[in-house]
């Protein structure tokens, strides 16, 4: 031991939800899930734990509770925390030293010793792969607990997990947390146990879980309200073939991934109409919350470097920019998570494990579309601070982006691929394969080549809320009130009068949309169309003759389209003209007569 009084090193000396950012009505105690965990962590003493929460939870706090009472009691002496990256490893020494756990985040294998001050080290999974051996060496020099946090990234690479299990074989005690489900792959996590599943399938066992659903009712994490966005999206493929599609239609995988692409390319509109969005309800959530923060998560560095030059100018005022590479990285988050500036942008830097409690509205920005991301993206925004709270989250309408927003409270686990056990299963591990395969975000890049986005133009699609959607009929235009309706939705509502609210909504506005066809309907009249409704029509209408051209001639749709500009003349549909378009419309009208006479 360090020599630190021994009443430091007890739980009763620990502040476990930490006033300054603690969740509603945990200010003095342990909540009950942790409490619980506890309990049932010191009831079978075991010498492997595997804790699963929700994230914004408080995992930390539970680890940091375990880990006093197991230095209180003289069970262990020592504490190594392994985390992911490298802002986390701060994170997790700042919490340990309020917790009266003085952590070391600057060690390294090569430096051997820290000083005596402390009674633990913090490390990230790449740099115990990187000397497992010199860890393994401290870890049998002292009675140590490793908390192993976000314990899926041991399963990340072969390495890591190798390095894990080797470093920390001999710890007296191991602590593994994760607050996302596990993936489903055929590398075992180091030192989680695995039982067969309903299909026989290994699948991990959790010493303990506490998921998205159960911490909503204890009013731990905030619900979220998800607002999907829609829109006419047109790009060329290497081969030169113009397509034009609309984002949320079913589509081929490959076209859902080039529109996707085309939808978050910050020279198109769609990204500029989703950010203003995003911003006017950061406004309306900062009426109730003042010092609510926005967050983008954008697919690579330049694209986030576009993005908060865009929000510069829809904000009035700078966004943070935080790059994975940058040193300065961490500092700018604390900053910002102390500040009250209005919005971050990132790469991956926040999409897991970073604590920024005043983050309340997101914009997913990234083609990185696993389950595993997409819980650890959401998870930035759930911690709930005051009673009421709501997150809202912007994602574009691709259907395995809006069947998690829908699925957030189902609990996963790790699951083990299946080997072939007989002759009956022979292809079972080629399934598995090309399962893989399709799953995969980078699947189609080979094929994209120089994929280059032409045209794009958002459309509010629904809200998802509660595992129920809420909308308008027909197209909602940005802008409008019918948008306007799930925008204004004021900042600080309990689920049920959230829930309310949306169905109150949705019912006016499809009354006043019935009274305004009945209106129309008697004076027999023909509304006025906008230019914007006006363009939409006529793409649709082109777009649905190009395909029926292709039916009949099997000539590419690209191709279609590059041929009617040709003959016609213009850019491409998305941004051409009400004219150009109903040019190009007549033309394929007149190639089928002539095709059919």
């Amino acid at each position: 031991m360090t020599g630190r009084p021994e009443a430091d090193l007890q739980p009763n000396a620990l502040t476990p939800a930490w006033p300054e950012r603690a969740a509603w009505g945990t200010a003095t105690s342990l909540r009950a899930w942790q409490t619980a965990a506890m309990k049932r962590y010191f009831d079978t003493n075991p010498r492997d734990f595997l804790a699963v929460a929700t994230p914004g939870a408080g995992k930390t706090t539970f680890a940091l509770s375990v880990a006093a009472e197991l230095l209180g009691r003289r069970m262990v002496d020592r504490i190594t925390i392994v985390a992911p990256t490298e802002h986390l490893k701060l994170q997790w020494a700042e919490a340990a030293a309020r917790a009266g756990i003085p952590i070391d985040p600057t060690y390294s294998a090569g430096k051997g010793k820290t000083s005596q001050d402390f009674v633990g080290i913090a490390v990230t999974y790449a740099g115990v792969a990187v000397n497992p051996l010199a860890m393994r060496i401290r870890t049998e020099r002292f009675k140590t607990l490793v908390i192993l946090d976000e314990v899926h990234h041991a399963g990340d690479a072969l390495s890591w997990g190798e390095g894990v299990r080797e470093a920390f074989e001999p710890a007296t005690r191991r602590l593994a947390l994760t607050g996302t489900p596990f993936r489903s792959d055929i590398n075992p996590i180091p030192f989680v146990t695995y039982a067969p599943g309903d299909d026989g399938t290994p699948t991990s066992v959790a010493d303990y879980a506490y998921g998205y659903a159960h911490a909503l009712a204890d009013h731990v994490v905030r619900p979220v309200l998800f607002m999907a966005y829609s829109g006419e999206m047109q790009w060329r493929t290497r081969a030169g073939d113009e397509i034009a599609a609309r984002l949320g239609e079913p589509l081929t995988k490959d076209m859902t991934s080039q529109a996707l692409r085309t939808a978050l390319d910050p020279k198109g509109s769609w990204m500029p109409s989703v950010l203003t969005a995003a911003d006017m309800r950061l406004d309306e959530v900062r009426r109730h919350v003042p010092d609510a923060g926005g967050l983008v998560i954008a697919s690579d560095q330049d694209s986030a470097r576009a993005y908060a030059k865009l929000l510069r100018q829809i904000a009035g005022e700078p966004a943070t920019v935080v790059l994975s590479d940058e040193k300065a990285a961490s500092k700018k988050i604390t900053e910002f998570s102390e500040g009250n500036q209005r919005w971050m942008v990132a790469v991956r830097m926040v999409s897991e494990g970073v604590d920024v409690p005043r983050l309340a509205v997101g914009v997913y920005a990234t083609t990185t579309s696993t389950p595993l991301f997409f819980a650890q993206a959401v998870g930035r925004f759930v911690r709930a601070r005051t009673r009421g709270e709501t997150a809202s989250v912007f994602l574009p309408s691709v259907p395995n982006l809006l069947g998690f927003a829908s699925e957030m409270e189902v609990q996963r686990d790790h699951v083990l691929k299946r080997k072939v056990n007989d002759e009956g299963d022979i292809f079972a591990a080629e399934n598995d394969l090309l399962a893989e395969a399709n799953a995969s975000d980078a699947a189609s890049d080979d094929l994209l080549g120089s994929f280059e986005a032409l045209g794009s133009e958002a459309r509010f699609d629904r809200v998802l809320f509660d595992g129920g959607e809420f909308g308008h009929e027909g197209e909602v235009h940005v802008g409008s009130e019918e948008e306007m309706d799930f925008l204004g939705i004021p900042g600080l509502l309990d689920p049920d009068q959230m829930r309310d609210l949306l169905h109150q909504r949705q019912s006016d506005r499809a009354k006043k949309q019935k009274a305004s066809s009945r209106v129309r309907d008697d004076a027999d009249s023909v509304a006025e169309v906008s230019t914007h409704e006006q363009l939409a029509v006529l793409r649709r209408e082109l777009n649905g003759l190009v395909a029926a051209w292709h039916h009949r001639t099997k000539q590419p749709h690209g191709i279609t389209h590059a041929a009617l500009r040709k003959e016609c003349g213009g850019p491409a549909a998305a941004v051409a003209t009400a004219q150009q378009l109903t040019a190009r419309i007549d033309r394929i009208r007149e190639w089928a007569v002539r095709k059919t006479s």
